[in-house]
């Protein structure tokens, strides 16, 4: 059987970017079970609740939900469990350093297929307050009606 090429996004989590303002990204590898992986071919999982931490120099991923398989018999995986990321050490200390200063977390932007093996984008990001996602918010309604103006304005004058 040949092996799996390209990128295939099974989970993104867009309600991050909403709240966080991202400072830096990392891509992780995961350790799963057989029946996760299964379960995440079959493009089910969900990152809305997730985050990650590191503990005594291992990074890990903690309540996203990758829900059981449905042929899965005894050997099925709980649903929201710890599971370890694969990064090298200077990454996780890095990163570790990076959380400590406070008012950082690490957050899954998206889950995906990389060549056949299951990874995580990561991202450092700091909480936006109410009034930046507010401000974001008009930022974004106010740039699509000056692209909605333009194109009008093309449009009449062909």
């Amino acid at each position: 059987m040949p092996r799996e090429q390209g990128h295939k996004v099974v989970a993104q989590n867009r309600k991050a970017r909403h709240d966080y303002t991202i400072e830096d990204r990392v891509e992780a590898g995961l350790v799963l079970t057989g029946t996760e992986v299964k379960s995440l071919r079959a493009g089910r999982a969900s990152l809305v609740d997730g985050y990650a931490y590191v503990d005594a120099g291992e990074a890990w991923l903690d309540a996203v939900h990758i829900p059981e398989y449905g042929q899965g018999t005894w050997t099925n995986h709980p649903p929201r469990r710890k599971r370890k990321l694969l990064l090298h050490k200077h990454e996780i200390e890095k990163l570790a350093a990076k959380v400590s200063q406070g008012g950082y977390t690490l957050v899954p932007l998206s889950l995906y297929f990389s060549d056949g093996r299951a990874k995580v984008e990561l991202a450092v990001a700091k909480g936006k307050k109410e009034y930046d996602k507010r401000h974001a918010l008009r930022e974004r309604q106010d740039k699509r009606e000056a692209e909605r103006a333009m194109r009008t304005r093309n449009r009449m004058g062909e």
